[in-house]
C-alpha cells in the first residue's frame, strides 16, 4: 500500500528522536550583511559543524544503526565524499567493517577523513554509474548491504532532522520559516526537507549549480532525467541523475529549483566565512547562492531557513575562493 507524505514525515520525526544524543544539534546563524543582501531574514543551519563535517552523518547513522540492529557486519556505500565519510564513522560506532567507493579525483580531505573513521577505501573511476557498479560488485561478494548516499527512506529520514531542527528552532525564537533551501545532488537532502515541512505551508526550494541539474530538468519533463555533469566547485551536487525515491517524494511537493554558478557559490563561500566566522565547502555554501537568487515577496520581510550542508573543503581551494579577484584589485587600485 502507498503511505501518504504525513505516514512518511512521520518517519523524519521518528528519525529526529533516535538521533537525539547521537549528533550535534547544530546551530542556526544568522548575520544582518546577508539578510540586507537577501531582502529577508536568513537563517543557516550550520551543518557544517556537525560530526563528520556534514548533514550527511544524520542520514548515514540511522540506515547503519538499524542495519547493525537487524544484525549485519558490515556495510558499503558509494559517494564523492561526504557520505562515504559519514556511513565510515556511523559504522566504527557499531562495530561493522565499512568500505566505501570514491571517485579517482576524489577530494583528499574526504579521503583522508573516510580512512581515519577505520573505512577501507576503494576508488572508481570519476562517474556515479561506475562507483555504483563497483559497489555493487563489492556487496555481492562480501553479502554487505549497500547504503544509498540518497535513495534509501533511512538516509532520507536521517537527513531530513536537519530540515526539521530548522524549521522548529525558527518557530521556537518567533520567526517561523515562510522558505526552506537546500541544495540539491541526489536529492536526499531535499526530498527530507520536503517531508519535514509537509503540511506546514512552508515552500521548499532546491539549489543546484548550472549544468549539474538534473533535477530541475526532471521536474521540467516529468520524469527523471540524466545530465552529464558539469564542472563546478561544488563536487558534492554532482550526480548524474535524481534518485528515484528522492524524485517521487519531491516532484509535487517542491517549490522550484535554483540553478546557481560557480561564481555565485563561491561569493556565498566568501559570505559565509567572513560573515558567519565557519567554513562551509561549497556544495553547502550553494544553498546559500540559492537563497540569494529567490524574488522578494514584495514588502514582507520573509524567512529564509537555508541548511548549510557541509563543511569538508580542502585548503588549497579555500586559499583560491578568498585570493583577491583582478577586478577587485583593479577597482583597489583606481581608488587608490
Amino acid at each position: 500500500m502507498t503511505r501518504t507524505v504525513g505516514q512518511v514525515r512521520a518517519d523524519v520525526e521518528e528519525a529526529s528522536r533516535w538521533l537525539a544524543g547521537r549528533v550535534v544539534r547544530t546551530p542556526v546563524l544568522r548575520s544582518p550583511v546577508i539578510d540586507g543582501l537577501a531582502g529577508a531574514r536568513v537563517l543557516l543551519k550550520a551543518e557544517n559543524l556537525q560530526h563528520g563535517g556534514s548533514y550527511k552523518m544524520r542520514g548515514a547513522l540511522r540506515a547503519v544503526g538499524r542495519l547493525a540492529a537487524a544484525g549485519h557486519t558490515g556495510v558499503i556505500a558509494q559517494s564523492t565524499g561526504n557520505h562515504a565519510v559519514a556511513v565510515a564513522l556511523a559504522a566504527g560506532q557499531h562495530g561493522l567493517a565499512a568500505t566505501v567507493v570514491l571517485p579517482v579525483d576524489a577530494a583528499s580531505t574526504k579521503v583522508d577523513r573516510a580512512r581515519a573513521a577505520g573505512a577501507r577505501v576503494v576508488f572508481a573511476g570519476t562517474s556515479v554509474e561506475e562507483r555504483v557498479a563497483v559497489a555493487n560488485g563489492l556487496s555481492d561478494e562480501s553479502g554487505h548491504p549497500v547504503v544509498d548516499a540518497y535513495d534509501h527512506p533511512d538516509v532520507i529520514a536521517g537527513q531530513g532532522t536537519a530540515s526539521l531542527e530548522l524549521i522548529e528552532d525558527a518557530e521556537r525564537v518567533g520567526t517561523p520559516l515562510d522558505v526552506l533551501v537546500v541544495p540539491v545532488g541526489g536529492g536526499g537532502g531535499v526530498a527530507g526537507a520536503c517531508l519535514a515541512a509537509a503540511g506546514s505551508g512552508i515552500e521548499v526550494y532546491g539549489v543546484e549549480p548550472v549544468g549539474c541539474d538534473s533535477l530541475a530538468r526532471s521536474l521540467a519533463a516529468g520524469v527523471r532525467v540524466p545530465v552529464a555533469p558539469a564542472p563546478t566547485i561544488a563536487d558534492g551536487l554532482r550526480p548524474s541523475c535524481v534518485g528515484e525515491l528522492p524524485f517521487a517524494i519531491v516532484r509535487d511537493t517542491l517549490r522550484g529549483v535554483v540553478r546557481v554558478d560557480d561564481d555565485e557559490i563561491a561569493a556565498a563561500f566568501r559570505l559565509i566565512l567572513t560573515e558567519l566566522k565557519v567554513l562551509a565547502e561549497p556544495s553547502g555554501a550553494a544553498g546559500l547562492a540559492g537563497a540569494l537568487r529567490l524574488p522578494p515577496d514584495g514588502d514582507r520581510q520573509r524567512t529564509v531557513g537555508v541548511v548549510l550542508t557541509g563543511g569538508n573543503v580542502e585548503a588549497a581551494l579555500v586559499a583560491r575562493l578568498m585570493a583577491p579577484r583582478s577586478a577587485d584589485l583593479a577597482a583597489e587600485g583606481a581608488a587608490a
